[in-house]
C-alpha cells in the first residue's frame, strides 16, 4: 500500500506540473490583449500569476487598457491590474450558475498590503439575459464592467476571460501612490513590529542605502522583533561594524522583486552585501503560497508584506538572515562513536592455536522452476518467448518496490504525456 500511495501521489504530481500555466504565453496568441500582457509582465503581475495554482485573469482589449494607461504611474497600474486577477476558479459556466446570483471574490490586490476592507474584492453578480457584471465589493460601488467572452481555460487550473472596462475600485486613482523619494522606512517597519531591525538600520547608516537603492528598485526582508531574540542570533554587539553593515545589507535585494517573483526564482538571488567574490546570496523555495528564504546556515519564512508598490516592496520574516560570509555553513552532526567489541573467550583447556583458513560461502542455489506446459494451441516454434517469461518468473521475487514504481511511473507519463499531446 506504501507504494501505491507513492504512485498516486507522484501521478498527481506530474498532472499538476503539466497543468503548469503562463499566462504571457497564453496571451500572446491574441494580439488584441498585448498592452494588457505587457503591463502584466511590467509590474511583475505575471509571475504572481505563474506561481498560483488556481486563478482568474478578467483580461481587457487594447482599448480598455486606454482608460488607465498613460494617466497614472506603474505602482497605481499595478493596483487596478491586481484587481483583475482573482485567487478563484470562474469560467463561463461558473459565472452564470453563482448561488444566489451574486459573490465576492478576493483578488491579488487584497495581498498587497494596500487594501482595507473589501478594497481588495470583487463582487460578481449575474445580471440575467446572459449578462454578469464586475465591480469593486466596495458598498454602493456600480456593476461597470460586464463579462463578454472566454479567452482560454485550463480547467480548475487557470481561466482568462475578457471582460468590457477596467474594475476601479474606490480611490484606487486618486489615491497617492507611496513615492519612492519620500516613503519612510523606518515609520513603515515601526508599524510592522520590526522596531529593533529599523534602530539597526539608523544606528549603522544602512538606512541611507536602502533610501538611495529605493528609486531604482529594492525589496527588503525585515527580522521583526522577536527574531532578535532567535537563539541562533549572534550578539551582535562582538561584531565588527563593518560584519554589521553586511548583515544588515543582506537583508535587501537591490531590485524590485515581489513574492510572485520570489515563487519563480530558482537561482540565487544577489543582495546589497553582494560585492565581487563576497556572494552574501540568498535562495528561495517555494510550497504552497509560502515562500522560504535559505542562507546557507539557516532559514527562514516569508511571514507577511508590509508593502507592495512598484518599485519596491517590504516583508517581514521569521528569523534574522545569517549570511556563509559571516557565520560558517550549518555544522554537518558528528559521527557517533563506534561500538565497542569485547573479544569473544577462549573455550576452557584449549590451547590457542592458528585461526582456521576461513573459506568463502558456497552461493546459495535457487532449486529450478518447475516445468511449465505450453498452452494448447500454443506455437511450438516460439523459444524466445518461453525464455522470456521463464527469466521474468526467475526474477519476479527480485523486483523491488523502487524499481517496479519507475516503470509504473515511467508508463504513467508516457500515457499522460500522450494524451495531452493528441
Amino acid at each position: 500500500m506504501g507504494a501505491l500511495h507513492i504512485f498516486l501521489f507522484t501521478l498527481m504530481s506530474i498532472t499538476i506540473s503539466i497543468h503548469a500555466h503562463n499566462i504571457t504565453e497564453i496571451l500572446s496568441k491574441f494580439p488584441e490583449y498585448s498592452e494588457f500582457n505587457s503591463y502584466l509582465t511590467q509590474t511583475k503581475l505575471a509571475d504572481e500569476i505563474n506561481s498560483r495554482q488556481t486563478i482568474t485573469v478578467l483580461a481587457l482589449t487594447n482599448g480598455a487598457m486606454s482608460d488607465v494607461v498613460g494617466k497614472h504611474p506603474l505602482s497605481v497600474i499595478k493596483n487596478v491590474l491586481s484587481l483583475h486577477i482573482l485567487l478563484d476558479y470562474f469560467d463561463s459556466t461558473k459565472l452564470h450558475k453563482i448561488s444566489d446570483g451574486t459573490t465576492l471574490s478576493t483578488t491579488l490586490y487584497q495581498t498587497t498590503g494596500n487594501a482595507n476592507g473589501n478594497l481588495g474584492s470583487v463582487n460578481i453578480t449575474d445580471l440575467k439575459g446572459g449578462k454578469v457584471g464586475f465591480g469593486s465589493a466596495v458598498s454602493h460601488s456600480p456593476l461597470a464592467s460586464t463579462y463578454t467572452k472566454s479567452v482560454k481555460q485550463i480547467e480548475y487550473n487557470i481561466s482568462v476571460l475578457e471582460i468590457s472596462s477596467p474594475i476601479i475600485a474606490p480611490g484606487i486613482l486618486t489615491a497617492p501612490a507611496p513615492s519612492a523619494s519620500d516613503f519612510n522606512i523606518t515609520a513603515a517597519l515601526e508599524k510592522a513590529g520590526c522596531k529593533t531591525f529599523a534602530s539597526l538600520l539608523v544606528q549603522s547608516g544602512v538606512l541611507k542605502t536602502y533610501q538611495t537603492a529605493i528609486a531604482t528598485g529594492l525589496t527588503v526582508f525585515a527580522p521583526n522583533d522577536e527574531a532578535f531574540k532567535g537563539a541562533k542570533v549572534p550578539d551582535l554587539n562582538k561584531l565588527k561594524s563593518a560584519e554589521v553593515v553586511s548583515l544588515l545589507q543582506y537583508h535587501a535585494v537591490p531590485s524590485y522583486t515581489p513574492i510572485g517573483t520570489l515563487k519563480t526564482k530558482k537561482d540565487p538571488i544577489s543582495t546589497l552585501a553582494t560585492n565581487g567574490a563576497s556572494k552574501y546570496d540568498l535562495s528561495a523555495s517555494t510550497a504552497g503560497d509560502q515562500v522560504t528564504l535559505d542562507t546557507g546556515v539557516d532559514s527562514s519564512r516569508i511571514a507577511s508584506t508590509v508593502i507592495d508598490s512598484t518599485p519596491f516592496c517590504i516583508f517581514t520574516v521569521d528569523s534574522v538572515l545569517l549570511p556563509e560570509e559571516l557565520f560558517g555553513k550549518s555544522p554537518s552532526p558528528a559521527p557517533g562513536p563506534a561500538p565497542e567489541t569485547s573479544p569473544a573467550p577462549t573455550p576452557e583447556g584449549a590451547s590457542p592455536g592458528p585461526a582456521p583458513e576461513a573459506s568463502s560461502p558456497s552461493p546459495m542455489v535457487s532449486p529450478p522452476a518447475p516445468p511449465t506446459s505450453s498452452p494448447a494451441g500454443a506455437p511450438a516454434d516460439a523459444p524466445a518467448a518461453d525464455s522470456e517469461n521463464s527469466t521474468a518468473k526467475k526474477n519476479a521475487g527480485n523486483v523491488n518496490a523502487p524499481t517496479l514504481l519507475k516503470v509504473l511511473l515511467t508508463v504513467s507519463v508516457s500515457v499522460i504525456v500522450s494524451v495531452y499531446l493528441s
